[in-house]
């Protein structure tokens, strides 16, 4: 428990679930210490749960705790679900939508600075925009790219290119493109994120990607092709192009075969894969987006009357920067792989409670949960993983606290095994028996890579 820590600024999902998580665990180590004591990890493989069938120290069988522990671990669980599915429906008093990302609607409307007139007609006119009621934040977020990162490089590419300006420019632009990203990745699987009910929003809906997408380092809709028509189908598999098994993930030299083979090859990779899998229409549109968008940025950078700087700036260093981002995340998403069942969901990513993935990134901390169902909003994943935590517990599978996918990946490339078991919050009784030190042990086997034999075993068809 001395490790499991309380960011100040975790969301509100984030706190309940890490509190109801802390004290499942708190509870298990209470009655684990009234409990004649067995063998824990040393025992039991990762497959089951261990059992504690001794007597208690005041006469009680063992199994008396461990249910009053699961009823009153069902009693929490099912009084956080209620109190976070209240926040996400509009009809309940307790709805909060999401405004910004820095600040909860409670802390606006403590603002003396805001007057509540100006925040409920912000919020008025926001919500007849957007797609779903939660989401106002999005709106917040296109009016802040529209006024900063759009007329900025429109100065540098078309009026005049300064040193200070780019520098400037590349700085705020690293900073948005985070939530940008993560913005635009659930445009990319709903399909959209403004209100269908107005003709000039859906028309908006589906022109404003063209404009961001390559100030912030996409190129045109290959994120849609590469990560919903390729990562999500093949989900980490042995056809997945951006899939880990085949590295050792925990090794710099196998990191940056990883990162430079998307880095330099995607382009080719991700037509040719979708050849070999006979979606030649979609090998087509593939290939179609991501040369256009190499031929738009050679264009610019030939005619653009900032010339060949501005466009550096503007759109080929976020181009440079994102795609290494991409890879560091992706890998911590998918470096913790189980040999047993690799094809698993639960056993192939991982669960953040951690601020920069769920606050500042709409919730991508809950990789497992959008692995389970794609198409969930991002608000439902706390709720959702709520909901499963049994299934989660009975898997296995891993969650972690205080850290975001991008210190994952240097925490590997350092073999800091340690820090990782400390973030790890254990959930189910198979890995709150485990000591630190096993923790950190189990943590490490599920960055091994996987041989060509063992992924033939293990995926089968998938494998051919």
């Amino acid at each position: 428990m001395e490790h499991i820590v309380f960011a100040h600024d975790l969301t509100k999902a984030d706190r309940v679930v890490l509190e109801t998580l802390a004290t499942d665990y708190s509870d298990h180590l209470k009655a684990k210490e009234k409990d004649v004591p067995d063998s824990a990890y040393a025992s039991a493989s990762d497959g089951e749960t261990t059992r504690t069938t001794g007597t208690n120290t005041d006469g009680t069988k063992g199994g008396v705790n461990k249910d009053k522990n699961k009823d009153s671990s069902a009693t929490r669980t099912s009084e956080a679900i209620s109190h976070l599915s209240s926040l996400n429906d509009p009809k309940s008093p307790s709805f909060e939508p999401s405004i910004t990302n820095f600040f909860d609607l409670a802390d606006l409307q403590s603002f003396k600075w805001l007057p509540p007139s100006l925040l409920s007609a912000y919020r008025q006119w926001a919500s007849s925009l957007i797609r779903t009621p939660t989401d106002i934040l999005m709106i917040t977020h296109l009016l802040i790219y529209f006024s900063t990162t759009v007329p900025s490089a429109f100065y540098l590419l078309f009026v005049r290119f300064s040193w200070p300006h780019a520098i400037l420019h590349a700085v705020l632009n690293g900073w948005y493109v985070g939530t940008y990203t993560l913005m635009m990745h659930q445009h990319i699987h709903m399909r959209g994120i403004l209100t269908k009910d107005k003709w000039w929003t859906r028309v908006f809906d589906a022109v404003f990607p063209y404009v961001l997408d390559p100030l912030m380092g996409h190129t045109w809709n290959s994120y849609y092709y590469h990560h919903v028509k390729h990562h999500h189908v093949e989900g980490n598999g042995p056809d997945d192009l951006s899939s880990t098994i085949r590295y050792q993930r925990d090794e710099l030299s196998e990191f940056a075969k990883y990162v430079g083979r998307f880095y330099f090859l995607v382009w080719l990779d991700l037509p040719l894969y979708f050849v070999r899998k006979g979606r030649y229409e979609q090998a087509a549109k593939a290939a179609f987006w991501e040369y256009g968008s190499y031929a738009m940025l050679a264009t610019m950078w030939k005619f653009a009357p900032g010339g060949g700087k501005a466009v550096f700036w503007t759109l080929v260093l976020p181009l440079m920067v994102l795609r290494v981002g991409l890879m560091v995340g992706n890998w911590g998403q998918h470096a913790f792989v189980d040999d047993e069942e690799p094809e698993s969901d639960y056993r192939s990513s991982v669960t953040l409670v951690d601020v920069a993935s769920n606050r500042h990134c709409y919730n991508d901390g809950y990789h497992t949960s959008h692995h389970l169902n794609p198409l969930r909003h991002w608000r439902e994943h706390p709720v959702a993983f709520l909901k499963g935590k049994e299934t989660y517990a009975a898997n296995n599978a891993l969650v972690f606290h205080n850290i975001d996918y991008i210190m994952i990946t240097v925490r590997l490339m350092m073999k800091d095994y340690m820090t990782l078991a400390k973030c790890m919050v254990p959930i189910g009784e198979f890995q709150m028996n485990m000591t630190l030190e096993e923790r950190a042990a189990y943590l490490r086997r599920h960055t091994r890579r996987f041989s060509e034999e063992e992924i033939k075993e293990k995926f089968g068809k998938k494998a051919n």
